[in-house]
Protein backbone atom coordinates (compact mmCIF):
# COMPACT_ATOMS: atom_id res chain seq x y z
CA UNK A 1 0.00 0.00 0.00
CA UNK A 2 1.48 3.36 -1.00
CA UNK A 3 1.61 6.26 1.41
CA UNK A 4 -0.80 8.16 -0.83
CA UNK A 5 -3.47 5.48 -0.23
CA UNK A 6 -3.58 6.14 3.53
CA UNK A 7 -6.05 8.68 4.87
CA UNK A 8 -4.20 10.79 7.40
CA UNK A 9 -6.17 12.58 10.10
CA UNK A 10 -3.18 14.77 10.96
CA UNK A 11 0.43 15.09 9.84
CA UNK A 12 3.29 17.40 10.81
CA UNK A 13 7.05 17.58 11.00
CA UNK A 14 9.22 17.89 14.06
CA UNK A 15 10.03 21.57 14.38
CA UNK A 16 13.49 22.90 15.08
CA UNK A 17 14.96 26.37 15.24
CA UNK A 18 12.31 29.13 15.51
CA UNK A 19 9.51 26.57 15.17
CA UNK A 20 10.35 25.86 11.53
CA UNK A 21 9.66 22.36 10.15
CA UNK A 22 13.27 21.81 9.05
CA UNK A 23 13.61 18.17 10.06
CA UNK A 24 13.61 14.64 8.72
CA UNK A 25 11.15 13.47 11.36
CA UNK A 26 7.52 13.35 10.29
CA UNK A 27 4.45 12.37 12.33
CA UNK A 28 1.23 10.85 10.97
CA UNK A 29 -2.06 10.09 12.68
CA UNK A 30 -4.52 7.72 11.03
CA UNK A 31 -7.79 6.42 12.42
CA UNK A 32 -5.99 3.40 13.88
CA UNK A 33 -2.27 4.22 14.28
CA UNK A 34 0.27 6.84 15.18
CA UNK A 35 3.26 6.68 12.81
CA UNK A 36 6.69 8.28 13.20
CA UNK A 37 8.91 8.41 10.14
CA UNK A 38 12.57 9.41 10.51
CA UNK A 39 15.48 9.69 8.13
CA UNK A 40 16.32 11.03 4.70
CA UNK A 41 18.29 8.42 2.78
CA UNK A 42 17.37 5.49 4.99
CA UNK A 43 13.85 5.88 6.28
CA UNK A 44 12.61 4.21 9.47
CA UNK A 45 8.94 4.02 10.45
CA UNK A 46 7.54 3.20 13.86
CA UNK A 47 3.84 2.56 14.43
CA UNK A 48 1.78 2.45 17.60
CA UNK A 49 -1.77 1.11 17.50
CA UNK A 50 -3.90 3.77 19.16
CA UNK A 51 -5.76 1.34 21.41
CA UNK A 52 -2.41 0.39 23.02
CA UNK A 53 -1.85 3.91 24.38
CA UNK A 54 -2.09 3.88 28.17
CA UNK A 55 -1.31 7.50 29.00
CA UNK A 56 -0.06 10.71 27.43
CA UNK A 57 1.12 14.06 28.67
CA UNK A 58 1.88 17.44 27.15
CA UNK A 59 5.05 19.43 27.71
CA UNK A 60 5.31 23.06 26.59
CA UNK A 61 8.78 24.36 27.42
CA UNK A 62 9.32 28.10 27.16
CA UNK A 63 11.26 28.04 23.87
CA UNK A 64 8.64 25.83 22.19
CA UNK A 65 5.79 27.98 23.52
CA UNK A 66 7.37 31.07 21.97
CA UNK A 67 6.75 29.54 18.55
CA UNK A 68 3.35 27.97 19.28
CA UNK A 69 4.71 24.45 19.69
CA UNK A 70 4.80 21.72 22.30
CA UNK A 71 5.59 18.05 22.79
CA UNK A 72 3.42 15.05 23.63
CA UNK A 73 4.76 12.05 25.55
CA UNK A 74 2.93 8.80 24.84
CA UNK A 75 3.15 5.76 27.11
CA UNK A 76 1.87 2.56 25.55
CA UNK A 77 1.92 -1.18 25.92
CA UNK A 78 3.51 -1.46 22.47
CA UNK A 79 6.35 -4.02 22.57
CA UNK A 80 8.98 -2.07 20.62
CA UNK A 81 7.98 1.47 21.63
CA UNK A 82 6.59 1.69 25.15
CA UNK A 83 7.44 5.42 25.30
CA UNK A 84 7.35 7.90 22.43
CA UNK A 85 7.88 11.64 22.24
CA UNK A 86 6.09 13.66 19.60
CA UNK A 87 8.61 16.44 19.72
CA UNK A 88 7.86 20.09 19.03
CA UNK A 89 4.73 20.24 16.84
CA UNK A 90 2.24 23.04 16.25
CA UNK A 91 -1.26 23.19 17.81
CA UNK A 92 -0.34 20.75 20.55
CA UNK A 93 -3.73 20.86 22.33
CA UNK A 94 -5.66 20.07 19.10
CA UNK A 95 -3.27 17.21 18.28
CA UNK A 96 -3.71 15.78 21.77
CA UNK A 97 -7.50 16.00 21.43
CA UNK A 98 -7.34 14.24 18.03
CA UNK A 99 -5.29 11.40 19.51
CA UNK A 100 -7.84 11.09 22.35
CA UNK A 101 -10.75 11.06 19.91
CA UNK A 102 -9.38 8.25 17.75
CA UNK A 103 -7.90 6.40 20.74
CA UNK A 104 -11.38 6.19 22.27
CA UNK A 105 -12.90 5.07 18.96
CA UNK A 106 -10.39 2.23 18.71
CA UNK A 107 -10.92 1.22 22.33
CA UNK A 108 -14.68 1.17 21.73
CA UNK A 109 -14.19 -0.92 18.58
CA UNK A 110 -12.15 -3.53 20.49
CA UNK A 111 -14.07 -3.19 23.77
CA UNK A 112 -10.98 -2.05 25.68
CA UNK A 113 -10.86 0.46 28.51
CA UNK A 114 -7.79 1.88 30.23
CA UNK A 115 -8.36 -0.29 33.31
CA UNK A 116 -8.07 -3.36 31.08
CA UNK A 117 -4.41 -2.55 30.45
CA UNK A 118 -3.37 -1.60 33.98
CA UNK A 119 -0.96 -4.02 35.60
CA UNK A 120 0.18 -5.67 32.37
CA UNK A 121 2.84 -3.11 31.60
CA UNK A 122 6.24 -3.26 33.29
CA UNK A 123 5.81 -6.86 34.45
CA UNK A 124 3.16 -6.06 37.07
CA UNK A 125 0.97 -8.96 35.96
CA UNK A 126 0.40 -11.38 38.79
CA UNK A 127 -1.43 -14.67 38.51
CA UNK A 128 -3.67 -14.91 41.58
CA UNK A 129 -5.01 -18.36 40.64
CA UNK A 130 -1.52 -19.81 40.96
CA UNK A 131 -1.09 -18.14 44.36
CA UNK A 132 -4.37 -19.66 45.60
CA UNK A 133 -3.34 -23.09 44.40
CA UNK A 134 0.08 -22.85 46.05
CA UNK A 135 -1.47 -21.52 49.25
CA UNK A 136 -4.10 -24.32 49.36
CA UNK A 137 -1.47 -26.88 48.50
CA UNK A 138 0.79 -25.75 51.36
CA UNK A 139 -2.12 -25.68 53.87
CA UNK A 140 -3.00 -29.31 53.10
CA UNK A 141 0.38 -30.60 54.33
Amino acid sequence: MAKDDIDYIWTDKKRTLFGLPISFTRYYLTETKFITQTGFFSVKEDEIDLYKIIDKSIDRPFMQRLFGCGSIFIHSKDADTPDKEIHCVKNIRQVSDLIDKYLNRMRDRYGIRGRDMVGIMHGDYHDHETDDFEHDHIDNY
